[in-house]
């Protein structure tokens, strides 16, 4: 590995784990969010919807973004507008206001979606250098950051360390490391001009590849499977399971660890097993988690649960991510838009859970999605490696 290569990985890890950090202390505040804005659980679907109109802003506009500016660019502008939404998320529930936090979380999704993909071109091209799964051990690197976060979140919540002071200091954290790890990021990648933009032509007819599409319906159901728990697992334990708000962020804080030792050792399994194979059995593992959680009436059980989902929500994304990208020419377009069909998963997750837990109880809401990651479980074949597929085929 050169120098240029390990700086690369090393400054992409660190990026990555900035959102992590930020979106935990959200989510571990979200019930003393909701108590500050006096919301209902349908009415928290709805400010969660903010998160989602605000990903798929993000989302759909970074591949245009990327081709005019660089990777580099958009990153660095979708970290500091993560900050200043979370910051405007802590000021919203300040105040008790609804629509100032679902404009902060909008903000925050903006920055996520658009700072995600590009961080996820440059992965796969740090992965593509590399010759091996990096990926996986990238993305940890979020769930370390989502560890971190909720780790500190569920201090503050039982101590009632007031919200907006909270995200504001994990605002102020993002820009202060954005500084610093954004200089190793070379310049340039995912930009087209001139010749460039006429050789990338085709990435529009990407969305035509039939595999590409199945690869995208895994990122989907694992990426619900993983939005899930972000948005409404410590509500879940607290209103479904009867946990308090601490113990409630604690649950999550778990699943949150189970997500990153996955990440850390996942590209080994990977790497032996081949993307197919671990992403099927990602999905049953994270499918018995839930099914746990939905259908078990002892506290403790579901709470253990959350390792299972975790574990299995863990190689989802980042591993049908690096297929997407090996499917087929034009691996940055591929990307772009494997993390598009993910993130619909953001878009129409948090409100219709909210919508259906209002009515059914958060608890039989997951239902849903435990049927669609099932469901994705008999589609990871698509993920193969065109290497390993080859070699069976001779």
């Amino acid at each position: 590995m050169t120098a240029s290569v390990r700086a690369h990985r090393n400054a992409l890890s660190a990026l990555f784990l900035l959102p992590g950090i930020t979106i935990s202390s959200w989510i571990t505040r979200t019930p003393d969010v909701r108590d500050l804005v006096g919301a209902s659980t349908a009415q928290m679907g709805l400010i969660l919807f903010g998160l989602s109109v605000g990903s798929m802003t993000g989302i759909l506009s970074s591949g245009p973004l990327v081709s005019r500016w660089g990777t580099r660019r958009v990153t660095a502008t979708g970290m500091l507008v993560i900050a200043l939404g979370t910051a405007v998320i802590g000021t919203g529930a300040h105040f008790g206001s609804g629509l100032a936090v679902a404009v902060g979380l909008g903000l925050f999704g903006c920055g996520m979606g658009g700072a995600e993909v590009s961080l996820n071109i440059e992965g796969a091209e740090v992965e593509r250098r590399l010759g091996r799964s990096a990926m996986p051990m990238m993305h940890g690197f979020f769930s370390l950051g989502t560890v971190v976060g909720a780790t500190a979140g569920m201090v503050l919540t039982a101590v009632s360390f007031p919200v907006i002071a909270h995200l504001w200091i994990a605002a102020a954290v993002v820009v202060a490391a954005l500084a610093a790890a954004i200089r190793p990021i070379p310049s340039g990648l995912g930009r087209r001009t001139g010749a460039g933009a006429a050789e990338d032509a085709p990435r529009a007819a990407v969305w035509k590849d039939s595999r590409l599409l199945l690869i995208g319906g895994v990122i989907l159901a694992l990426a619900m499977a993983e939005g899930t728990a972000n948005d409404w697992l410590p509500l879940i334990m607290v209103d479904g399971h009867g946990l308090d708000d601490a113990l409630g962020s604690g649950v999550f804080a778990v699943f949150a660890a189970a997500m990153t030792v996955g990440r850390f050792i996942g590209g080994r399994f990977v790497d032996r097993f081949g993307r197919a194979a671990v992403l099927c059995a990602s999905a049953l593992v994270s499918a018995g988690g839930m099914a746990l959680v939905v259908f078990a009436d002892n506290q403790i059980v579901a709470g253990g649960a959350a390792i299972l989902w975790g574990l299995g929500a863990s190689l989802g994304f980042p591993v049908a991510i690096s297929a997407a990208g090996d499917s087929g020419e034009n691996a940055a377009a591929r990307v772009s838009l494997a993390a598009t069909i993910g993130y619909v998963a953001f878009l129409v997750g948090p409100p219709v859970l909210g919508f259906l837990g209002e009515h059914y109880g958060l608890r039989s809401a997951l239902i849903a999605v435990l049927v669609l990651v099932l469901a994705a479980a008999f589609i990871t074949p698509a993920a193969r490696e065109r290497a390993r597929e080859t070699a069976d085929a001779g």
